[in-house]
């Protein structure tokens, strides 16, 4: 029996190498066509610098592209994303086998001869059935199983598009196996070499010789159309990610904790005509790329506190809702759309959703391609400031900033007042040209709120019962700044850190040191002059290891203990060791983590803004949520690392009863409470 080759076979009258050319030239013009369309609409964005740190760059492209090291926070659908990942990757040299035998009949890869032809053919043939076995279960998982993250609240879904794509990939596979399968028969090899092509032609043993060379050449023309309408789909469609995941993790941010200017490049935002994105020329291409590349896998929305208590805001929806417009008003064909009154920001993406975030970062951290959101919605919510669309729960915290440097009204020559009357212990108020080794910045509400007045006199009795030279800014000291530029206040921000550079750069110090996770990022991370700064956890950390601060077990008394991480402490500056360190060098503890913990921990609502605003979406708060968590493990302490975390989860204790059964405590008043 002779299997005959499509190369040699014509079609209608036509040489199969002119219809192969046909096809590739016309699918090749058109997704240029496509692509061009949507770059088109990037290079109309806004600048965004994304092109230093090459090397650093590359390994996160290694690592989280192609190694796809962030798919198995989802095991089993992560697992099944790594092996159609690298399906597609063993497979592509296939695709480009097959296109070179549309034109000669002997063609293959100038490498692919001997042996190593026969050893990829075998390791394809298993390939085809993985793929194929994947896109089954994807198939049955959306059609049957339907997780709860693949919803599209409030708009229409894209189900349809992934059925399409998983049927085109699906056919590619079978096609393949047809192809291969039909050419098996004649010259049969051990099955157990190449089970598809085995299990193909077990189909079609008693075809006839025609029958059988119809399905060769049908095979491979099928598989080529397939191929290319693949192709050609993936940029009008959700699955565009498949094409432009790999950039945009190329392309992510490495830096952590830092808000983006108002826009990249200028010198003063207040020359600019509008400060804040209200459409989406106004975001980075960077920002736009993110949303041609949303997989709609709802990762993100999955792990957002927001969205779990009942907000308006997912964050996958962000993405999707911004591609849907984009997609509309920047068509494939003709010219962008004018949607008059109708805006991108407020009509398509509501003000409820923006400022629902609590800028926790988990959104961030779970997503697989690196999608970004924080710096977004700090855009979005710029512009509606300038609007005056400002939530009223957050105006008057805005003004007492702006009148007094804190968000409490107090009045400034009072930021000290908590720290005369701690036993033994002597706090001084650095003047300028003063010298210490150690800035202790309190900032806002280790300042004037009572409760967390607590945590600023146990770490002065830590700092004082361990030598340290340290002091405090006093009356010169202003609120930090991380709660104002994050809601988009962009001038009060540069008010209020101006003046507390001012006060670094007029004292001496080594270090500044903070028990406040959001005036540690903004400093770090935000302010334009770079200071040497540690968080309260870090220098405990330091103190223990250096036997400078021993504990005994006599307050904790065999309790079990929790951590509770706060975002602005762990996602946002990784810092997850050092607490754990400090908690477990008390004798006698019992630890235990909760199911979301370190880089998963979940949001107090303490996060960005939420202290101060009123939301009253939320089915059930979040620090009730958190407090459930350490319920259901048995804890009896939460130990956390952040005054905003204290308030929240002290609250939810009363709120959901467990007051008298859980405590919950500051890191730095759990040391201070151990000191043997």
């Amino acid at each position: 029996m002779t299997i005959l080759e499509p190369a040699n076979v014509p079609l209608l009258g036509i040489p199969a190498p002119t219809i192969a050319l046909i096809i590739i030239l016309g699918s090749i013009a058109f997704f240029t066509y496509v692509m061009w369309k949507r770059i088109d609409l990037l290079k109309r964005c806004a600048p965004d610098p994304r092109f230093s740190d090459v090397s650093e760059r590359i390994k996160m492209t290694l690592l989280y592209g192609f190694g796809q090291l962030r798919q198995p926070r989802y095991f089993g659908a992560g697992l099944l994303h790594i092996l159609l990942f690298a399906g597609f990757m063993i497979l592509s040299l296939r695709s480009l086998t097959l296109i070179g035998r549309g034109f000669s009949a002997e063609f293959h890869l100038p490498f692919m001869t001997g042996a190593i032809a026969f050893g990829y053919d075998a390791i394809k043939d298993y390939t085809v059935l993985v793929v194929l076995g994947v896109c089954l279960i994807a198939i049955a998982r959306r059609a049957i199983w339907q997780p709860a993250r693949y919803a599209h609240p409030g708009t229409h879904g894209h189900e349809g598009e992934a059925f399409i794509i998983l049927g085109l990939v699906c056919s590619l596979m079978i096609t393949d196996m047809v192809y291969d399968g039909s050419a098996f028969i004649p010259h049969p090899e051990p099955w157990y070499f190449f089970p598809a092509s085995a299990l193909a032609a077990s189909f079609m043993k008693s075809a006839s010789p025609d029958t059988l060379n119809s399905l060769h050449i049908g095979g491979y023309w099928a598989h080529i159309l397939f191929f290319f309408g693949l192709l050609n789909y993936l940029p009008i469609s959700k699955h565009f990610h498949v094409i432009t995941a790999i950039p945009n993790v190329y392309f992510s941010n490495l830096k952590h904790g830092a808000i983006k200017p108002v826009r990249y490049g200028v010198s003063d935002w207040m020359e600019l005509e509008q400060c804040g994105v209200n459409d989406l020329t106004g975001f980075t291409w960077k920002h736009v790329l993110d949303f041609y590349s949303c997989a709609d896998c709802g990762r993100c929305s999955d792990n957002c506190p927001a969205n779990i208590v009942g907000r308006a805001l997912s964050p996958k929806m962000i993405s999707i809702k911004a591609r849907d417009y984009a997609y509309q008003k920047y068509p494939i064909f003709g010219s962008p759309k004018d949607f008059g009154a109708k805006k991108l920001v407020g009509d398509i993406i509501t003000e409820e959703e923006i400022w629902a975030c609590t800028t926790c970062g988990a959104c961030e951290r779970e997503c697989p391609i690196f999608i970004e959101y924080i710096d977004k919605i700090v855009d979005m919510r710029r512009y509606l400031l300038e609007q005056g669309a400002l939530p009223q729960s957050l105006q008057k915290p805005l003004q007492q900033i702006k009148k007094k440097g804190n968000a409490y009204g107090a009045v400034k020559g009072k930021r000290a007042a908590w720290s005369k009357d701690i036993e033994g212990v002597e706090v001084r108020e650095l003047k300028k040209g003063d010298t210490a080794d150690l800035l202790f910045f309190v900032d806002s509400c280790g300042s004037f709120d009572p409760r967390i007045q607590e945590i600023s006199k146990s770490f002065a009795r830590i700092l004082g019962r361990t030598s340290c030279d340290f002091g405090i800014l006093g009356q010169d000291e202003n609120d930090s700044g991380n709660e104002v530029r994050r809601i988009g206040e962009e001038g009060l921000f540069e008010q209020v850190s101006e003046k507390n550079i001012e006060a670094f750069e007029s004292r001496n110090f080594r270090q500044i040191v903070t028990y406040d996770p959001h005036a540690f990022n903004v400093i770090r991370n935000d302010y334009p002059k770079k200071f040497p700064i540690i968080h309260s956890s870090q220098l405990l950390s330091r103190l223990v290891r250096d036997k400078m601060l021993k504990f005994s077990g006599d307050y904790i008394g065999g309790r079990l203990v929790t951590y509770h991480d706060p975002c602005y402490l762990g996602r946002h500056n990784n810092i997850y060791d050092d607490p754990r360190f400090v908690i477990n060098s008390i004798p006698g503890l019992r630890f235990r983590e909760m199911e979301r913990c370190c880089s998963r921990s979940f949001c107090c609502s303490g996060g960005g803004i939420m202290l101060w605003y009123e939301n009253e979406q939320e089915t059930q708060r979040m620090g009730e949520k958190r407090v459930r968590m350490a319920q259901e493990i048995g804890a009896q302490v939460i130990v956390t690392a952040c005054p905003f975390c204290l308030i929240n989860v002290e609250d939810a204790i009363k709120t959901t009863g467990n007051e008298g059964r859980i405590e919950v405590i500051d890191l730095v008043e759990l040391a201070d409470r151990s000191m043997s």
